[in-house]
C-alpha cells in the first residue's frame, strides 16, 4: 500500500479549507490544529501553524504506508534507507535518499469498507501531487522506484510517479535536495474547475493550459503567489483501493 500525503502548514487554515472544497477535496480528520483532506486520488494533510512560524506557508513531500515494517524492509532490500521511528504519535519511516533528501512514510487507516481508498464524497477527478527537488534527479527517481512507486514521465529535468492507492510523486531538477510546493492534477478540461473556483469566490484563472490559485499563504511573502493544478495525462491509471 503506498500514496502520496504532502503535509502543508499554514496560518491560514480555513482559507486553505476553503481553496481544498472548492477543488472537491473533502475533510476526513479535523482535530485541532490538524486536519487530512482526501483527493479522488491522494490525500493532503493540514497543519496549522502561528504567522511568522518557519513552517508557515510550506509543504513537506511525504506518504503513507500500510504495514510500515514490511514497508521499510522492501525500501532496505531495493537499495535505498527506511529507517523506523517510534515517537509520541507513533511509527513512521524515515528514507533517506542518496541524494540527501529525507522524508517520511506515515501509517495510512483503512477505509469504512475495509480497503485503503480514500473518500467516495472527494471529487474523483482530482489528484494529490507530492513533490521534491534534486539537483540529482536519477537518485531520487531511484528511491521512489524503491519504496514502490511506479514511473510514469521521466527525462534529465523532472520524473513523475504514480501510487497503488492514489496521488502522484514528482522529481524536479533544482540546486538542491529540498521539498518542492504543493500541486495537483484534474484529469479533464480545467474551466468546471475554475467555474468551482469562481463560484466560491477565490481568485483563479487558466492560462496555457494551466489553472493559476491564488495562494492564501502568499499574502506573508514565503510563499508562491500561486496554487497550480494542471492537466493528467490519459496515461494515469486509477489508485487501487485494496
Amino acid at each position: 500500500m503506498l500514496r502520496s500525503r504532502p503535509i502543508h502548514y499554514t496560518s491560514r487554515p480555513e482559507e486553505w479549507s476553503a481553496v481544498l472544497h472548492a477543488l472537491g477535496l473533502v475533510t476526513t480528520v479535523n482535530e485541532g490544529s490538524w486536519r487530512e483532506f482526501d483527493a479522488g486520488s491522494g490525500r493532503l494533510a493540514l497543519g496549522a501553524v502561528d504567522h511568522g512560524h518557519p513552517l508557515d506557508g510550506s509543504t513537506v513531500f511525504a506518504v503513507e504506508a500500510g504495514n510500515l515494517e514490511e514497508f521499510a524492509r522492501r525500501t532496505e532490500e531495493a537499495g535505498t534507507q527506511a529507517e523506523l521511528h517510534e515517537g509520541p504519535d507513533g511509527t513512521t519511516v524515515q528514507i533517506s535518499a542518496d541524494d540527501g533528501f529525507e522524508f517520511f512514510a506515515f501509517p495510512a487507516e483503512r477505509a469504512t469498507d475495509g480497503t485503503w481508498a480514500t473518500s467516495t464524497a472527494a471529487h474523483p477527478a482530482v489528484t494529490v501531487v507530492a513533490t521534491w527537488i534534486s539537483p540529482l534527479v536519477g537518485l531520487a527517481a531511484n528511491a521512489l522506484s524503491n519504496i514502490g512507486a511506479r514511473p510514469r514521465t521521466s527525462d534529465d529535468e523532472s520524473a513523475t510517479f504514480t501510487t497503488k492507492n492514489g496521488g502522484i510523486l514528482r522529481v524536479i531538477h533544482g540546486a538542491d535536495a529540498i521539498n518542492g510546493d504543493l500541486a495537483f492534477e484534474y484529469d479533464g478540461g480545467l474551466e468546471p474547475l475554475l467555474d468551482r473556483l469562481r463560484s466560491a469566490k477565490i481568485e483563479s484563472r487558466i492560462s496555457e493550459d494551466v489553472l493559476y490559485i491564488a495562494n492564501p499563504d502568499a499574502a506573508g511573502g514565503a510563499a508562491p503567489a500561486s496554487i497550480v493544478v494542471e492537466s493528467s495525462p490519459r496515461s494515469t491509471p486509477a489508485p487501487q483501493a485494496s
